[in-house]
């Protein structure tokens, strides 16, 4: 895909410099020429941006559903772990861990509604729409970073259950 715009700006170059060297051509043509070297410059630029936000997005997509799943994975895991001999413990960590996945759900969902709006507003992409990007981005991860916290608060790898959070 770079490569196409690599060779659209060559050969917009090319046609630049052949315009430029006929001395017969008019200044009305060498201005509209002109013109139209800009116009395909500023596509060039709007199309390469356009093609970073989508890598972008789809970084940020991938990582944020892996992470996602590893908490889910997580979870699951804890609930298999609680145990049955402690009534109180055992409903304290289950309200928890139910609260932790409603969060997480929560989060799943905000990712596949995000997605849906970004495919259908890629086109209109500007800069108010990437702040929003960027300041969605940042939330999602603050989120995920607190669930992840609030399970590691749960369980620690050499102690066992802890009683605080």
């Amino acid at each position: 895909m770079k490569t196409k715009f690599r060779s659209t700006a060559i050969i917009l170059v090319i046609a630049m410099i052949i315009l430029t060297g006929c001395e017969n051509t008019s200044k009305k043509d060498e201005k509209s020429a002109k013109e139209n070297f800009k116009k395909a410059g500023e596509d060039l630029k709007k199309e390469e941006e356009s093609t970073t936000i989508k890598e972008n997005w789809e970084k940020f997509k991938s990582e944020s559903a892996t992470a996602i799943e590893n908490t889910n994975i997580q979870i699951k895991e804890l609930r298999d772990k609680i145990d049955p001999g402690g009534q109180k413990e055992n409903e304290r960590l289950t309200k928890v861990l139910d609260s932790l996945e409603l969060k997480n759900k929560r989060l799943k969902d905000e990712l596949a509604q995000r997605e849906h709006s970004f495919k259908e507003n890629i086109l209109e992409f500007n800069e108010w729409a990437k702040e929003k990007q960027h300041k969605f981005e940042n939330e999602f991860k603050r989120d995920l970073k607190e669930i992840e916290k609030a399970l590691k608060k749960i369980v620690t790898p050499t102690e066992g259950v802890e009683d605080e959070f």
